[in-house]
């Protein structure tokens, strides 16, 4: 499933890059590395790094050391050569469900990583592989994909949108296809899990002080004005998992 992300390539930037939730993904994210201090002085990991966003902001924040690993060899390649540069940062093409020791990291961030485990063996891999790669206290920040909203919910103002919901016998979570809502759309396929079954992959790898957050929005602006904000709060997207190791 995750080497979608392979065929995607070049595109997988413009469909998150002016899309609304991706926006809040950031804003939410910025702000809780804010809470927590900054990463300046600390070695940093991006999973499911695709073409290096939150990377490069780990590296350009002042973290020592920033390691960015996505299991598509072609977003990997993105992110080296991507315009705003590559420089001190390293990229990894690995699978997160079989993680190598790259670490010890005092912080991991993965944005829409666990979403895509294919079944709960590789979910708790992911876990327990992120878990044997930090100091004991670092943090674990997670954006993960708020479950439930189709066929309730219209997420096509934010940028993307959920047309199909497979429920495959003897499948651990239903499978969601959904289209980036660029032009022309492109789809893309994930895995609806619960947020407890996160919670519960966690525990079982170790880790402490699991908290749910839910997501902020930037200041209203001329293309996304409060109205819209207060829309996309109505219905997020996304919320923000934090786990202690």
């Amino acid at each position: 499933m995750l080497q979608q992300y392979d065929t995607i390539g070049a595109r997988f930037e413009e469909s998150t890059g002016a899309a609304g939730f991706s926006a809040a993904d950031t804003h939410t994210l910025v702000g809780a590395l804010d809470a927590l201090g900054g990463v300046k002085g600390l070695d940093t990991l991006d999973l499911a790094c695709g073409y290096g966003h939150t990377t490069r902001l780990l590296a350009r924040a002042g973290a020592r050391r920033t390691v960015g690993v996505d299991v598509s060899a072609e977003t990997i390649r993105l992110a080296r050569t991507h315009p705003e540069g590559a420089e001190g940062i390293e990229y990894v093409v690995a699978d997160a469900a079989a993680l190598p020791r790259l670490g010890p990291f005092d912080l991991v961030t993965a944005v829409y990583l666990f979403n895509h485990a294919p079944d709960r063996t590789a979910l708790h891999a992911m876990f327990t592989g992120i878990r044997d790669n930090m100091r004991p206290g670092a943090r674990l920040l997670a954006v993960v994909p708020n479950p439930g909203a189709f066929p309730h919910v219209d997420w096509s103002p934010f940028g993307v949108r959920i047309v199909d919901r497979v429920r495959e016998q003897d499948a651990d979570a239903p499978l969601l296809r959904a289209l980036f809502l660029t032009d022309p759309p492109l789809p893309f396929e994930f895995r609806e899990w619960p947020h407890a079954e996160f919670g519960e992959a966690a525990v079982d790898a170790g880790f402490t002080a699991i908290s749910w957050h839910p997501t902020r929005t930037p200041p209203p602006c001329a293309t996304r004005d409060e109205a819209y904000w207060a829309a996309y709060r109505s219905s997020p997207v996304s919320s923000l998992m934090t786990c202690v190791a």
